[in-house]
């Protein structure tokens, strides 16, 4: 019979990416935590880990139950929760992955709130634009734009509603005139965005039924979409986002909206997991806590 202590330990070490690691982690020997690896690989007899003097990974193995040992922990967890009564306060690690704008700029006062309403929560962010790897990175929820390509995870919608919107700062404006029709973007420098080896340069936009695409460019890439947010916002050109990264600016002022007739790319943001197991008491208020906070924004949207 598979032991909880021993998932723990494998799980641990997966994630730490070190047997030592998870031993200290949860205060047993070296010893002791080989010795759960070994019986749980002879409870499944399969070869999870390979492991030398100076490294250890998954085997392919290991990397396929690795899914299935985090849910049933995270299952267990939920039912203890449960007995412990709907009502009592919500504690441990909430991890979470989030786009770097957004996670920066956005997310981070709301789980400063958030974390003031649960205090005996703790969370670990991890902050990048590149789609995480659910399966193999220690994070138990992401939050990212778009429905993902991986048919196997779950989305939650927190705005559904969300768009991408055209602004640049003032001075930029002022320099260089506000654009009237797509076309005329081919004419303005375009600050532009990279996830992967694609740079994402063809804006698109409706009018009533109308689709239209440009083709744009600029003199600045990045990958960051942080900082494409801060050129714009320092006067270097134009920038195509989302309203949720950018609606603090624009209602300070720091950037300026164009294009107001025409609807922006849809742009929705989600809560993906692997599993509904992975859908904890405290995950489900964090979606309800970041909803409400979504829709906040959406109301003053310029479509809204």
């Amino acid at each position: 019979m598979l032991r909880f202590d021993d998932l723990s330990l494998f799980v641990r070490t997966a994630d730490a990416g070190s047997l030592s690691a998870a031993a200290r982690a949860l205060d047993v020997s070296p010893a002791v935590a080989s010795a759960a690896l070994k019986r749980l690989e002879q409870e499944l007899d399969v070869r999870l880990l390979v492991r030398s003097t100076r490294s250890l990974r998954l085997t392919p193995e290991g990397e396929q139950f690795l899914v299935h040992a985090r849910a049933a922990l995270l299952s267990l967890s939920a039912g203890r929760q449960q007995l412990a009564g709907g009502k009592a306060a919500i504690s441990g690690e909430l991890r979470l992955s989030a786009p770097s704008d957004f996670g920066r700029n956005v997310l981070l006062p709301w789980l400063d709130a958030f974390q003031r309403e649960h205090p005996q929560l703790s969370v670990r962010l991890l902050l990048g634009d590149r789609v995480s790897d659910l399966y193999r990175q220690p994070v138990d929820i992401a939050l990212r734009y778009g429905i993902p390509e991986d048919s196997s995870l779950l989305a939650l919608p927190l705005a559904a509603g969300n768009r991408r919107v055209l602004c640049a700062a003032p001075d930029y404006w002022a320099r260089h005139g506000v654009p009237q029709e797509v076309e005329a973007l081919r004419e303005h420098n375009c600050l532009l965005y990279m996830l992967g080896e694609r740079v994402h340069d063809r804006w698109s936009f409706t009018q009533g039924k109308r689709a239209l695409n440009v083709s744009v460019r600029g003199d600045r890439v990045s990958d960051d979409a942080d900082v494409v947010r801060r050129w714009a916002v320092a006067g270097q050109g134009l920038t195509y986002k989302s309203w949720l990264d950018v609606a603090a600016d624009v209602q300070a002022g720091r950037l300026q909206l164009a294009l107001s007739d025409y609807l922006g790319e849809a742009t929705p943001l989600n809560l993906i997991c692997t599993h509904r197991a992975q859908l904890t008491r405290p995950v489900r208020l964090l979606r309800e806590f970041l909803q409400t906070r979504c829709d906040e924004l959406l109301a003053r949207a310029p479509w809204a």
